[in-house]
């Protein structure tokens, strides 16, 4: 930080070490995850029901099950899902706690047979 710029150096000094303390570019990773409408529906209905398939996933969001499959490969890769296979089924569910409160705060609610 140059203080050479700064009106008041002391304040931008602790406004600097502020950026010290969280994750900026884990949560900016987040964020473009979540910026897409497709993933976020996704997320949401991950949410509400754990545990849905790529065509359950399919149905309730409107979409090809190859294009949730190419959205839940992204959400998988930055961390936000995880999955478990019973045979040839897989299922996914929400992995992130983040994302998870994230979802809460725009009004997300769990299905009625699931408690977080």
């Amino acid at each position: 930080m140059s203080d050479r710029s700064a009106l008041n150096p002391s304040e931008a000094a602790k406004a600097a070490a502020a950026l010290k303390g969280p994750d900026i570019e884990g949560w900016a990773a987040r964020f473009e995850m979540l910026s897409e409408p497709n993933r976020l529906r996704i997320l949401h209905c991950l949410h509400h029901i754990p545990g849905l398939c790529v065509s359950d996933l399919a149905a309730a969001v409107g979409m090809s099950p190859t294009a949730v499959s190419q959205a839940l490969r992204l959400l998988r890769q930055r961390g936000l899902v995880s999955y478990t296979r019973m045979g040839r089924i897989v299922r996914y569910q929400l992995s992130d706690d983040p994302t998870h409160s994230l979802l809460h705060q725009m009004g997300a609610v769990h299905g009625h047979n699931h408690h977080h």
